[in-house]
């Protein structure tokens, strides 16, 4: 068995390694290494992949959340909520832009934004929602954008984890996820299911001024050179990244339809263990999805993530290192918790669900590579540990 790699990029490569390298010595070739033809021609391909009018790229995703809430404007002291369980550069560049998080639990399911929570956190400085599209599956974005066009409020979706994911509406309509609020971001992150070979990462939106803006911001406010129109910063998506990426849009479909074969797999050797809780998928926001599969593209599984039940998630961890399954713990202390991000409006109680997640969640190796000889090996190991 050829050894497991919690992410084989480098498996992948091997497929698509002529295209690739095509793309790069294209760069080289012309030395247009900022801003060059190839920026240009990955933006238009992901748009038209997104069926969205603009996509800015930018240099990583943490950025691309930063210079989306520049472009709306907020203010310092504006509230903006957010997940509780998630990874912190979604409420880092809250902090950083003076702006107030506030952090509410997530759904005991899906591990998104809790909707009613969410609710009850809105105030009269309440400015804007971030939900986190977390491990590839879509937050109820319906419900999102009922209480968002309720209140006046920004929608600012943080879709790092699961580019490629459709939301189904309750009409039967479909939006890709990142196109459903005013304005989505992005992380091109190796790891990513469309991932470039360094950071790189974009902004979505179809509101043509707010695109202009944003523009602005990217490249140090300038829309001439040397003229400074708006406060910005220096964030751009080099034209090697680009040129990756470009090469490897035409697979991500299948690139995530790999990842539910794989998720698929996973379900079925754990469902019924009563010690192991298996992802729940739901295709909105009140379908669950009894099967993994391609038509069931609510769930791009950038993480399959598992709840161990009966006390055992820590030497489990432990365990599949000492057999060479790579796994990782996504994420051991809630972003409330965290030093940073500590605030006394916090209490424990508002938290059940992220409190437990901390404590139960566990990673397993999930990319395009997986081969059923190494999905055996990692299931059993696991079943043999938790029985």
């Amino acid at each position: 068995m050829k050894k497991i790699q919690m992410v084989d990029l480098q498996g992948q490569y091997q497929h698509i390694k002529e295209t690739v390298n095509t793309s790069i010595e294209e760069v080289l070739n012309s030395s247009a290494y900022i801003n060059g033809p190839l920026v240009h021609e990955f933006q238009s391909d992901l748009e038209k992949y997104l069926g969205i009018k603009h996509v800015i790229p930018c240099a990583n995703g943490t950025d691309a959340l930063q210079i989306a809430m520049m472009g709306l404007g907020l203010e310092q002291g504006d509230e903006v909520i957010t997940a509780d369980f998630t990874f912190a550069a979604t409420v880092e560049v809250i902090g950083l832009l003076k702006l107030t998080p506030v952090l509410v639990d997530v759904d005991p399911e899906t591990y998104n934004i809790d909707i009613q929570a969410l609710r009850r956190a809105i105030t009269p400085k309440t400015k804007a929602i971030v939900p986190v599209h977390l491990f590839g599956q879509v937050a109820n974005m319906e419900a999102v954008m009922e209480i968002a066009r309720e209140h006046n409020l920004f929608v600012i979706e943080d879709n790092a984890q699961a580019i490629g994911a459709n939301y189904t509406f309750k009409d039967g309509t479909k939006k890709k996820a990142g196109t459903i609020g005013n304005v989505g971001t992005t992380s091109f992150f190796p790891s990513k299911n469309l991932g470039c070979y360094g950071d790189g990462g974009a902004i979505f939106t179809n509101d043509d001024e707010l695109a202009h803006r944003i523009r602005g911001i990217v490249n140090h406010g300038m829309y001439t050179r040397y003229y400074h129109d708006v406060v910005g910063v220096n964030s751009r998506l080099d034209s090697i990244q680009a040129g990756v990426l470009k090469a490897k849009l035409p697979f991500l479909d299948s690139y995530c339809n790999a990842r539910r074969t794989a998720a698929r797999f996973y379900n079925n050797a754990f469902s019924n263990n009563s010690n192991i809780i298996t992802p729940t998928t739901k295709s909105n926001a009140t379908n669950s999805c009894k099967e993994i599969c391609a038509i069931c593209d609510c769930h791009v599984f950038h993480q399959y993530t598992l709840q161990i039940t009966n006390g055992k998630r820590d030497d489990l961890h432990k365990h599949l290192l000492d057999k060479g399954i790579p796994n990782a713990i996504y994420y051991p202390v809630a972003l409330h918790s965290q030093k940073a991000y500590a605030d006394s409006r916090y209490n424990e109680s508002d938290f059940p669900v992220t409190n437990n997640l901390v404590k139960t969640v566990i990673s397993l190796p999930m990319h395009t590579e997986l081969d059923q000889e190494q999905l055996n090996f990692i299931t059993k190991t696991i079943l043999d540990f938790v029985n």
